[in-house]
């Protein structure tokens, strides 16, 4: 349901490896004889502890250009957003070795060279030990494999002017034996089944002579022949490929064929956490209804003031404050154990156009919901628009998501590891429920109710704990005084 949810990375922020002449560990720092020196290389840097690989969507300098410390070289995409890589060190941008649009490329690998101001730039080449990474191969077509030898049946001749019949085992027997043929009688069993009976009367008229032996002139034997391209077969309009092709281009709809959507670094990042997710963590859910009658009612009176907060920003401060009042619950799984956060940092879910990411409210317990609000407001924009820090997606210790705004009244979500639960929010919805008034009578009333299902990893939060937390979250929700 969500992709991010790693811990925290050094290499946060808007700079990587551009300008380090220490090359990481594992590749060589030496670089061919230049007039002032070796050159300075730019690597792929490191922007996410989950990041393995990187795109160069778009270099900022050509060639030639002079550069300065701090300078925009090039917009890199990581598995979560698109960050751009900063200059270290004044130069001249030399060598672009990967050129943009280029996908795929390993951390470490060299992207560009950079050398002195006053050195000809024209004159440097691409290290040898340090060329231009392998690309990636593309996937070859697969070859028509050979046609396997596909024996073909002899079928059985059907003698024209002869009856065919559905016999019953015991009909068969008894047909065999005294050689006769089903079409001498008549089927007499339910759906034209020959039965036993109708076999025993062909018996008693050979016995009394009014039938003879029925001895068919046998078929001559049918040579198994390959079915030519032009015979058609019952069933499908072509034949079922053993590996369906890729389209054509020009070709999408082509029969038997299917096209193939790229998929970018954050798609794979999510499926690959999303599978990781549901296949180690041992999810449990719990669900309770919460009455948002007060909270609707506090959020009409900061309309009047010109305050502008959702429902949402009200749930994540009922939820950290929640968690700052049951810190067992405020913990995560990092493979060895379980470990009890000192923040209450909550992720929340925003839908982009490359996936679901979760950008985070830092020290939400401490922020007001206009705080809240507002932060919610920026962070989403930037997801939306790529432009993500990953200090501001990565790490978190408890994850939101609200579908309520699509129309969704119930769901489960997907714990966002290493992180030990996350709230599923649906819409809130008018019910009709039976209250009592303030002489006992009971009477019915409308309530505004929503329903919040949390998904817990019982490693670390069980069902127990799990229960108790849904009830004092209710409860604060439901009694806004206790957010102030």
């Amino acid at each position: 349901m969500q992709s991010g949810g790693a811990e925290g990375s050094p290499e946060a922020g808007r700079t990587g490896w551009a300008g380090s002449k220490a090359p990481p560990a594992g590749l060589s720092s030496s670089a061919p004889d230049c007039p002032g020196g070796d050159p300075i290389k730019i690597l792929m840097p490191s922007l996410s502890p989950t990041m393995e690989e990187g795109n160069v969507v778009k270099w900022l300098k050509k060639e030639g250009e002079v550069v300065s410390a701090g300078d925009a070289l090039c917009e890199i995409e990581t598995d979560k957003a698109v960050v751009t890589l900063d200059a270290s060190d004044d130069g001249i941008l030399a060598k672009i070795v990967v050129e943009e649009g280029s996908k795929n490329i390993r951390l470490g690998s060299l992207i560009g060279l950079i050398v002195e101001e006053g050195e000809d730039w024209k004159l440097v080449e691409i290290p040898k030990d340090l060329g231009p990474p392998p690309p990636v191969s593309k996937p070859s077509e697969p070859r028509p494999s050979p046609e396997p030898q596909i024996s073909i049946p002899v079928k059985k001749e059907h003698i024209p002017g002869t009856l065919q019949f559905r016999l019953s085992p015991a009909a068969r027997n008894i047909l065999e034996k005294h050689s006769l043929d089903a079409s001498q009688g008549t089927a007499t069993g339910p759906r034209g089944i020959f039965t036993k009976e109708d076999a025993l009367r062909l018996v008693q008229l050979k016995q009394t002579g009014k039938i003879t032996e029925s001895r068919p002139t046998p078929a001559p034997a049918a040579t198994p022949t390959a079915p030519s391209p032009l015979q058609t077969t019952a069933g499908p309009s072509y034949p079922r490929p053993m590996i369906p092709p890729v389209s054509t281009p020009g070709q999408p709809s082509a029969v038997g064929t299917f096209t193939e959507i790229p998929a970018s670094n954050i798609r794979r990042v999510i499926a690959k956490r999303l599978t990781e997710s549901k296949s180690t963590v041992p999810h449990a859910y719990a669900t309770a209804d919460c009455d948002l009658g007060a909270v609707l009612k506090v959020r009409q009176d900061l309309v009047k003031d010109d305050i502008k907060v959702s429902v949402n920003d009200f749930i994540i401060k009922a939820a950290a404050v929640t968690l700052k009042q049951m810190p067992d619950v405020n913990v995560s799984w990092d493979g060895e154990g379980p470990k009890q956060l000192p923040f209450i940092d909550i992720s929340v879910a925003v839908a982009t156009d490359k996936g679901l990411l979760t950008p985070i409210i830092k020290d939400a317990a401490a922020k007001g919901i206009q705080e809240i609000a507002d932060s919610v407001k920026a962070l989403s924009k930037k997801a939306r628009d790529g432009k993500l820090l990953p200090e501001e997606y990565q790490g978190g210790s408890f994850s939101i998501s609200n579908l309520g705004m699509f129309g969704i009244d119930e769901f489960t979500a997907v714990i966002n590891p290493p992180q030990a639960c996350i709230l599923a929010v649906g819409r809130f919805r008018p019910v009709l429920k039976f209250t009592e008034d303030e002489e006992g009578n009971a009477k019915l009333q409308q309530r505004q109710l929503i329903t919040v299902t949390m998904s817990s990893d019982s490693r670390v939060v069980d069902d127990e704990l799990a229960t108790r937390f849904l009830k004092s979250f209710k409860a604060n929700l439901e009694n806004p005084i206790r957010l102030a």
